[in-house]
């Protein structure tokens, strides 16, 4: 499958030159990966930043079948953002590549075991949600979750499909420095 490429700009406009330049860049990186499907590339100006140096953000996302890997880098040129950027996703592949031993989950989505919610179920007190996320889930083992934690450099924690389990499980850091593992069972 092709690499998707999309390039998004935030208090931006994102020229013809810049386009171009980043779009080609980011197609190159089936190079180093050949199961990436979707290139994500978010650049932006940062009003709020403390340093002018930190104005200009380039992130990029890459997705696949079980993999998931996400740089972020600052300048003050967003192509120089984007090209530390880049170098640092290549660096993450090349880890992410030198990993052995890699288990296999069984193949089933998370959606064929995830329970129906309605919206009745749900309190009626009204929350405010900032920021709302989607990305597919792929079997894996507790092990592949954590260094996809390590790849995406989460700190917190790792939501994953886990194929010993055929579940969803979150893996997270605890405070002492150990991990902990979430595993949700259904009522």
């Amino acid at each position: 499958m092709a690499n998707q490429v999309q390039i998004f700009g935030k208090n931006m406009e994102v020229t013809d030159n810049i386009h171009d330049y980043v779009s080609d860049k980011a197609e190159n990186l089936n190079r180093y990966l050949k199961k990436i499907e979707n290139t994500r590339v978010d650049l932006a100006y940062v009003k709020s930043a403390r340093n002018a140096e930190d104005r200009q953000v380039a992130q990029i996302t890459v997705q696949g079948p079980r993999i998931l890997l996400r740089t972020e880098e600052r300048a003050d040129d967003i192509l120089a953002a984007f090209d530390t950027a880049y170098n640092k996703m290549k660096r993450q592949i090349e880890r992410y590549k030198g990993k052995k031993g890699r288990g296999r989950g069984d193949g089933r989505s998370a959606a064929e075991v995830a329970p129906d919610v309605s919206s009745d179920d749900l309190e009626t007190e009204e929350i405010i949600i900032a920021r709302s996320k989607k990305f597919t889930v792929y079997p894996m083992l507790v092990e592949e979750a954590y260094e996809q934690m390590q790849l995406l450099e989460h700190d917190n924690f790792f939501i994953f499909y886990n194929g010993d389990t055929n579940a969803i499980n979150v893996l997270y850091r605890r405070r002492d420095g150990s991990y902990g593992l979430i595993e949700p069972e259904i009522a």
